[in-house]
């Protein structure tokens, strides 16, 4: 690439359709931020023929559209087997969501957040259980891997078998909007509450936190479970576990929830439960520190690494265990306030400017090999 030359960044950004998911979110903060810079050319490719009328709306500003009118999972199928259709005029693309378009020799990078469908492909939709060999594809092809956290990292080089050097730690950031109204959201639901963000699906556990709400519930009869965030393929074990522990007077279920209503939530709370039994970031835990909220999560995967001291830990699916966390943190005021000191200090570590420099100095060497 000649050295006069703009550099030419293609990112793919089909998940800014639609309700906003946390790979959503992290492809819009680089994408405001990368369209912000002034030497390089960004362009949003999106693959979706029913959002084709969303694209132009979502790109933030300094971003250029590359829309293909094709259904997302038909070139995913196709892409399993063939590179076509290929995208060329790039001098690096990204697929911030385990799937990176081909192109035409130019350097690809594949974000890998966790290897959830690997290890659990029972847990994941059918649409996720093809990633696995689209990331073998694109490494096929000489994909680089970017991923979250040294921990993903580890297992990258463990189950994809590829050279070290061809796998790079990038942390995600987060975006510290206003504190939210801890009055707005506790007038809505009416009581004190443990919250829950997120996609209900069985890799999140909620069922094990409703056993332990249950278990909560003699101890703190005004603690409500707040679970905030959209349906996803494990409400149905959600509900069961609801209705088994005779908990439906003291679950609110919000569904997908707006920017300003989460910043309320998390500002309320008596604390943030993540029970998640594998993450490979986790952004939820963040936000309730921004947010000056006690977190509650387990000692799966990535997240001791990405909470570090700033977090009550519990061994995943203990409900016995989350229970004694949950009154331990909503009942002591100095814990609580510890929990909250150390969160604050260890969000510090985390931004989405960061995270967008860090990316696109990764671009550049990419670019230039």
């Amino acid at each position: 690439m000649s050295s006069a030359r703009r550099l030419r960044i293609g990112i793919e950004a089909t998940s800014l359709l639609g309700a906003r998911t946390g790979i959503g979110a992290m492809t819009r903060a680089l994408l405001v931020r990368l369209g912000a810079v002034s030497d390089i050319d960004v362009t949003g490719i999106v693959i979706s023929w029913r959002g084709r009328g969303q694209v132009e709306t979502e790109l933030p500003p300094g971003v250029a559209n590359r829309s293909l009118l094709f259904p997302a999972q038909a070139a995913h199928r196709l892409w399993r087997r063939f590179n076509q259709p290929s995208l060329g005029g790039f001098d690096v693309i990204h697929g911030p969501n385990y799937v990176v378009p081909p192109g035409r020799g130019t350097p690809e990078l594949v974000s890998v957040h966790d290897f959830g469908p690997w290890h659990y492909p029972d847990y994941v939709t059918s649409h996720a259980r093809v990633y696995p060999e689209l990331v073998q594809r694109a490494l096929a092809r000489g994909a680089h891997v970017h991923v979250d956290s040294a921990f993903v990292g580890a297992e990258a080089e463990e189950i994809l078998g590829i050279d070290p050097e061809r796998i790079h730690v990038i942390r995600l950031g987060f975006d510290s909007q206003d504190r939210g109204d801890p009055a707005r959201a506790q007038a809505r639901i009416g009581s004190r509450y443990v919250l829950s963000l997120g996609t209900i699906e069985p890799r999140k556990d909620l069922p094990t936190l409703v056993a332990a709400m249950a278990m909560v519930r003699h101890k703190a009869p005004d603690l409500r479970l707040v679970v905030a965030g959209p349906d996803g393929w494990g409400t149905e074990s959600f509900a069961t576990a609801v209705e088994f522990h005779q908990m439906e007077d003291r679950v609110v279920r919000l569904g997908y929830v707006s920017e300003a209503e989460r910043a309320d939530l998390l500002a309320g709370a008596a604390c943030l439960a993540f029970p998640s039994i594998y993450e490979g970031f986790g952004l939820p835990p963040l936000e309730a520190m921004a947010a000056s909220t006690p977190v509650i999560t387990t000692t799966a995967g990535s997240l001791p690494e990405i909470c570090g001291p700033a977090a009550r830990y519990f061994p995943a699916r203990s409900h016995d265990y989350l229970a004694e966390a949950i009154v331990e943190v909503t009942s002591d005021d100095v814990v609580a306030s510890a929990l909250v000191t150390a969160g604050h200090e260890q969000i510090r570590r985390y931004s989405w400017d960061r995270t967008a420099a860090e990316m696109l100095d990764l671009y550049r060497r990419l670019a230039a090999a």
